[in-house]
């Protein structure tokens, strides 16, 4: 057994298409930056498939989150609207010093 890795840990694989906001925070909150190689397990499913997947934890779940364009898009998508209300103000005050320089 892995070093840091609990036995009783349930592990869940997750299609991009059924990430809740739940799920898509933890991504955000484990990768704010984006992933890279290094973060990505490989696997062979059922088919024979390869199969591209991030792991995620929680207490009792390791979730492994397919890994495709899509979800790159969905982190993004989701950590801007989180920001969104902040972008805003910060783009609203830039207008105003803009339109009060001319």
């Amino acid at each position: 057994m892995k070093k840091g890795q609990t036995p009783a840990l349930k592990r869940v694989i997750v299609d991009f298409k059924k990430l809740d906001k739940h799920m898509l925070n933890l991504l955000v909150d484990k990768f704010p930056d984006g992933y890279d190689d290094d973060d990505i397990v490989t696997y062979r499913n059922a088919n024979n498939e390869v199969v591209e997947c991030v792991e995620v934890r929680t207490e009792d779940t390791a979730y492994l989150v397919k890994v495709s364009k899509r979800l790159v898009m969905a982190m993004e998508d989701f950590d801007e609207s989180d920001n969104d209300s902040e972008d805003e103000s910060d783009l609203n005050t830039d207008e105003l010093e803009g339109s009060e320089e001319e």
